[in-house]
């Protein structure tokens, strides 16, 4: 190779740069430092909100934005793809107890719309229509609609006499089932507004629990739901045991440090990682307040980080 062709590519580099300084390629970095955000969109009163919904809508974290000193770090937003909740448009039964209830992957105000059609075809007599309570009574059935735990969803009872009608919660289920099957998912899933209720990480006398909006038993029967659904890899994470009495799960967790321990061990061919056995409990204390611990239920001690990086995954099952 001659001596003028191996000095070719140093020759192009420097022209390319000079090209750069010379405009040839623009630098937009400045344009970044000194951009100026601009108003957001705004759309017309009359438009059809069930027609409009987040296309990329990006997790939110679970937990307070509130200094804890020098131990405090921000909340990482929910995995994607973390639990199992119900898909736009879907339907899925939940239990607890005596009480039975359909979670539909839409906004009330879609399922508002829907259940009365179910009603108006059915020819049944309306005694009582409250479309702000959700709660449309007839003289066979009560029914209420209700916002769900997950964001985007509902929840759909169907009583009589306080008791679960097990008739009109399938034909309801066959209902919406068919209607996801044949309708877009953005007919039936509608986005509600972002200052909903969600889940909140807290500390107590140094220990870190979960605060949820929600009453004891749907915070029992979404928590079972979405631990059987998502604690199921044995070795990492796995449910073992649950008292719906007690409001009780125990589990097996492979736990922050534990992970980290055994990403060391496996570099040093020292061993590997071992899962812990937690204890979680729910407790109610208020109407619509319900606070989930989660303690060691062997001889190790939970610490607060494990304790605290437990608690954000499971306020990601349920927020």
């Amino acid at each position: 190779m001659s001596s003028a062709l191996k000095w070719m590519p140093l020759v192009a580099a420097l022209a390319l740069a000079g090209c750069a300084r010379d405009g040839y390629y623009d630098d937009r970095g400045i344009d970044y430092v000194e951009a100026e955000p601009s108003a957001p969109l705004v759309l017309p009163d009359s438009r059809d909100n069930r027609r409009y919904r987040d296309a990329m809508p990006v997790p939110k974290a679970q937990g307070a934005f509130v200094s804890q000193g020098d131990e405090f770090r921000v909340p990482p937003p929910r995995a994607l793809g973390a639990g199992s909740g119900v898909e736009a448009g879907g339907v899925a039964l939940r239990e607890a107890g005596n009480q039975r209830w359909l979670v539909v992957g839409a906004e009330p105000g879609v399922v508002w719309s829907e259940l009365e059609d179910f009603v108006a075809e059915r020819n049944l007599a309306v005694t009582r229509r409250d479309a702000n309570a959700g709660l449309l009574v007839t003289d066979q059935a009560r029914f209420s609609v209700r916002p769900g735990l997950q964001s985007g969803a509902s929840e759909l009872r169907c009583e009589q006499g306080g008791e679960p009608q097990e008739g009109c919660l399938r034909a309801l289920q066959r209902r919406f089932e068919a209607r996801g099957a044949t309708a877009s998912a953005s007919s039936l899933a509608v986005q509600g507004p972002g200052d909903r209720p969600s889940p909140l990480l807290t500390q107590q006398a140094g220990e870190w629990r979960l605060e949820l909006p929600f009453d004891l038993e749907r915070t029992w029967a979404e928590l079972s739901y979405q631990l059987e659904a998502d604690f199921a890899l044995e070795g990492r994470r796995e449910l073992l045991e649950q008292d719906s009495d007690a409001h009780v799960f125990l589990v097996d967790y492979l736990t922050l440090s534990a992970r980290s321990e055994g990403m060391w061990e496996t570099l040093t061919s020292f061993g590997g990682e071992d899962p812990q056995r937690i204890r979680l409990s729910l407790e109610a204390v208020g109407p619509e307040r319900t606070v989930l611990h989660a303690r060691s239920a062997d001889e190790r001690e939970l610490t607060a980080e494990d304790r605290r990086e437990l608690l954000e995954r499971l306020a990601g099952l349920l927020g």
